[in-house]
This record gives C-alpha cells, sequence and structure tokens, in this order.
C-alpha cells in the first residue's frame, strides 16, 4: 500500500474530508456478463428513484461539488465522476464498457456517490501519494478528454505528478487489461459516514469479480493514515 496523505491545503478546504484506500492483486478482463447485470440493476434503480435535478444534492456528490467551489472550480464545468455517471443513465446513455475492473469501480461510484480513482499500482511512481490542489499550467491528460485543466481540483500526485482528481484519472497511471495490482481510492468529502459500508461492498465485487488477493485497506484523514481491516 503506497502512503497516502492529505495537504495542508485540501484539510484547510475540505475538513471533513475522509479517504479509504484498497490495495489488491487482481485479473482483469474485457467483461463480465454477471457484472453488467449487477449494473443493469443499478441504472434501473437510478431511473426509478432519481430525478435529474437531484442528483448534485445527494450529499456524497454535493460535498465533492462543494470542494471544488471552495478551491475555485466550477462544478458545472468539471463535473465529479459520480454526478456525470448519474446524469448519463437519467439521460438515457448507455454506459461505457471499458474492462471489468473499471466497470466494477463505475459501479461502486453510481451506487454509492462517492468519486473514486482507480489506479494501476505498478505504474504510480514513488512510494507515496499526496493529495493537494491542482495549479495553473499543470500537465494532465485526462483518460478519454486529453489536455485537463486541473487547476483547482483536488489532485492525488506520486513522484512525477498528477494521476487522479475526481473528474478524471490520468492516462499514465490508468487501469488496462494487463493490470495486476490496483490502488482504488474512495474519496468521502461528506465525511466518514457510509464510506467504509462503500468500501466493504467494492471489497466484496472485487473478491467476486477480479479475484482480488494480498488486500490492504487503509482510512486517511486529517489524523493520518491508519491501516484497517473488514
Amino acid at each position: 500500500m503506497k502512503q497516502i496523505s492529505l495537504s495542508n491545503e485540501i484539510q484547510t478546504a475540505c475538513p471533513d474530508l475522509c479517504v479509504l484506500a484498497i490495495s489488491c492483486q487482481v485479473k482483469n478482463t474485457p467483461n463480465d456478463v454477471d457484472l453488467w447485470e449487477l449494473i443493469h440493476q443499478e441504472e434501473a434503480l437510478v431511473r426509478e428513484q432519481v430525478k435529474l435535478n437531484e442528483i448534485n444534492k445527494w450529499l456524497p456528490i454535493q460535498a465533492t461539488r462543494q470542494a471544488y467551489k471552495k478551491l475555485g472550480k466550477d462544478p458545472n464545468r468539471y463535473r465529479p465522476s459520480a454526478e456525470s455517471l448519474r446524469r448519463r443513465i437519467l439521460r438515457e446513455l448507455p454506459l461505457y464498457q471499458i474492462d471489468t475492473l473499471v466497470d466494477l469501480i463505475n459501479l461502486v461510484s453510481i451506487h454509492s456517490g462517492y468519486s473514486i480513482g482507480g489506479f494501476d499500482e505498478d505504474k504510480i511512481q514513488g512510494d507515496k501519494l499526496i493529495l493537494g490542489v491542482g495549479q495553473e499550467g499543470e500537465v494532465y491528460h485526462g483518460i478519454g478528454r486529453g489536455e485537463l485543466n486541473i487547476a483547482g481540483l483536488p489532485v492525488y500526485r506520486d513522484a512525477i505528478g498528477g494521476i487522479g482528481t475526481p473528474t478524471s484519472d490520468e492516462e499514465r497511471t490508468k487501469i488496462s487489461l494487463d493490470t495486476t495490482s490496483l490502488l482504488m481510492i474512495i474519496n468521502g468529502y461528506s465525511g466518514k459516514d457510509g464510506l467504509l459500508e462503500s468500501g466493504q461492498y467494492a471489497l466484496e465485487l472485487l473478491r467476486k469479480y477480479n479475484d482480488a488477493k494480498e488486500i490492504e485497506m487503509s482510512f486517511i484523514s486529517k489524523k493520518g493514515q491508519e491501516p484497517i481491516t473488514f
């Protein structure tokens, strides 16, 4: 497990922020029919229970948007990924099928409201990640988005630079079919409530669909990083 910490700037702007990190060895596949059945069930629940104008009022999403505003970013132009996924569902647009790991992470995000970073841990440079704030002119290539202006966005940085924001992860550390080491970071800008339950849900899916082994989990807050188990 990488050492993960929150910068002073993030702690000041987002005092309730709590993060759950899961590191494990996995087997990735192009597609999983059973997983997609679960995803379709989740889509149906969203369409049944949620209205488009209510998405950004759900606490995990609302808190992430508030963090953007405090850091100077417009959350309507740079939507958190959990919000974007739910909006896509309610606009009757199909969800992207990428691979089992990415699809699973998207399911957890839709289910929980948390924007989740999913990284090939072997591609992360150095032994630590720091959550800071993006700066003007900082080079960042969002997955499938090209160059992304991350100024004012919360951003995880490794020894080289940014690898993850709640809007989009970076191409450099993205998951592929060759990924065998996963680092999954669930970002709870609304605090601890619900975060552990979402982590347990994610872990159950990872064990079932990606044969997760050698699992390590950490809880990160302004108090530091501590290992946890379920």
